[in-house]
């Protein structure tokens, strides 16, 4: 008896077979490989997307960042007293630059090395806590995720940050809800450099030990679940003790007054500016939402499945929780800083997602479309110092002085100028003794107490004529985020200053000799004027 073989439908006898035998060859091709492949072409078009404007101008915080880093190393902590932040991505970029530069390309390439890596690791923690498919949306939405293209293109630490939240979010829950015992190690060492390299890193400290409830609640061995947990986050807080001096110290006198205490808009920000915007949120929460919140219901109170999807809602949860609490005392709460949170929210959108089947799939296909052109949520121009100083340059002479009226601005102008000049701001009675970094203690303080009238009187007598004085004014007019105790009163101070210059050149004393920049491209961050006056004889 022969068995007849039907053709498929619109395919041919000879066409089935050929693809009968593709399909064969495909099965035989080791996971590893089409895994690996589609990883390294994933990072690949990442690498294309995150690079559109990796040579673009720094704004002040990266200038910041590099000036201290700039510094030998073994100065960079003792000069971070002044700033606010740990010292382990200063020393990781001073080691890099020495080897690469300290162009922003240079600079922005470290953050780029970080924010690729997120890809594999955000895979790798989908594959072994909620299968291949969790694995395949994973990599998907680390790949075009915005906030991961933003920052890959700045010289922070937020990159390397989210890389190591990918990490601690992974060896967490494979550690207390998998109860794989030998990751609970890797997690308080990836808890100590998280620690290290951002001062959120303590905010996610507190989150992730709320986090420890649902897997309490779920542990068969509670007695055994607290010892370790204790001995996990004893030992990474042995290991921060070093560096806990420094940042009460830190938390003292250089708190954030260039920010106002948040209010409820936390969701926004997450929506904006961590996921790309408002639609993009709706179009991967809801899926999300359909394939989580059966493993919510009581009736699989601690499974294994309920246990990792509260862990996954809490850990980001209370990490943005605590750092609004205390944000409403000393403001730090802007959506650069929740790099530690990233790693959660996108695992658990992927695996909510794959569970949803049908609507997950449409929603990450939609989501990626919307993602593919960083321009729509990377900022191109973050300031136009670069453009100001390009434009001056060739005016000023050894010796000049560079007044710059919003202080944490110094290093930026620092950066961009030439060698040789003498640097004040509008919080300081004398020349800076080293403008490549801000001088953040006590700073509202001390910009409340300067005088402009009689500072730049002092100013002004101390020039020799024909000295210049070049007067870089922050660009507040019609600002709505100028309305922080720190912003307003630099707003202010620049007014002042500008005016007793003004007042100078009207009495003869100064003459103004150029301005720029000529064109303004508009910048996202910071965006400045300038004035160059010389003294008449």
């Amino acid at each position: 008896m022969t068995t007849a073989t039907v053709p498929r439908p619109g395919v041919g006898a000879g066409g089935a077979q050929r693809l009968d035998r593709i399909a064969a060859r495909l099965a035989r091709v080791p996971t590893w490989a089409w895994a690996g492949g589609g990883l390294i072409a994933l990072m690949a078009l990442s690498t294309f997307i995150r690079t559109r404007f990796i040579g673009d101008q720094f704004w002040m915080d990266e200038a910041i960042t590099t000036g201290i880093s700039l510094h030998p190393l073994a100065q960079i902590p003792g000069v971070l007293r002044y700033d606010g932040n740990p010292p382990l991505y200063y020393m990781l970029l001073h080691i890099w630059m020495s080897v690469f530069g300290s162009t922003e390309t240079a600079t922005h390439a470290l953050s780029l090395v970080f924010g690729i890596a997120t890809i594999p690791v955000g895979a790798w923690a989908g594959w072994r806590l909620f299968g291949r498919r969790t694995a395949i949306y994973a990599a998907l939405l680390f790949t075009f995720n915005a906030w991961l293209t933003a920052y890959a293109q700045e010289t922070r630490m937020y990159e390397l940050m989210g890389l190591l939240g990918v990490l601690a979010a992974a060896f967490f829950m494979l550690g207390f809800v998998y109860g794989q015992r030998r990751f609970l190690p890797a997690f308080g060492i990836t808890l100590t450099v998280m620690l290290y390299t951002h001062s959120w890193g303590t905010f996610f400290f507190v989150g992730s030990l709320a986090s420890l409830i649902p897997a309490l609640i779920a542990a068969e061995d509670r007695r055994r679940f607290i010892r370790d947990a204790a001995m996990t986050f004893f030992g990474a807080g042995v290991l921060f003790l070093p560096w806990a001096p420094t940042l009460l110290w830190q938390a003292a006198h250089t708190a954030a007054p260039w920010a106002s205490p948040p209010r409820f808009g936390a969701p926004i920000l997450l929506s904006r500016d961590v996921m790309g915007g408002d639609r993009i949120t709706m179009m991967l929460i809801i899926p999300a939402a359909i394939g989580i919140a059966p493993l919510l219901a009581p009736s699989r109170m601690r499974t294994r499945e309920w246990t990792a999807a509260w862990t996954l809602i809490t850990l980001p949860t209370a990490t943005l929780a605590v750092a609004w609490i205390e944000s409403q005392i000393n403001p730090a709460f802007v959506a650069r800083y929740f790099a530690p949170v990233i790693g959660a929210l996108l695992l658990l959108i992927a695996w909510g997602c794959a569970r949803a089947k049908l609507p997950g799939l449409v929603a990450m296909a939609v989501a990626i479309a919307f993602l593919s052109n960083p321009a729509t949520y990377a900022p191109k121009h973050k300031s136009n110092m670069g453009t100001v100083a390009l434009e001056m340059a060739p005016l000023l002479h050894r010796g000049d002085k560079v007044l710059v009226g919003q202080p944490e601005e110094t290093p930026l102008a620092w950066y961009y100028l030439p060698a040789g000049l003498s640097f004040y701001n509008t919080a300081s009675s004398g020349p800076l003794r080293d403008p490549s970094y801000m001088n953040w203690v006590n700073a509202v303080t001390r910009l409340t107490n300067t005088n402009p009238v009689t500072t730049a009187a002092a100013l002004v007598a101390s020039m020799r004529p024909g000295q210049q004085l070049l007067f870089i004014r922050p660009l507040t007019e019609g600002a709505q985020n100028w309305q922080a105790p720190w912003t307003s009163l630099v707003r202010r101070r620049s007014a002042q200053w500008g005016a007793a210059l003004t007042a100078d050149v009207a009495r003869g004393i100064l003459k103004q000799i150029a301005w720029a920049p000529h064109h303004y491209s508009s910048a996202c961050c910071v965006a400045n004027s300038a004035v160059l006056y010389r003294k008449s004889p």
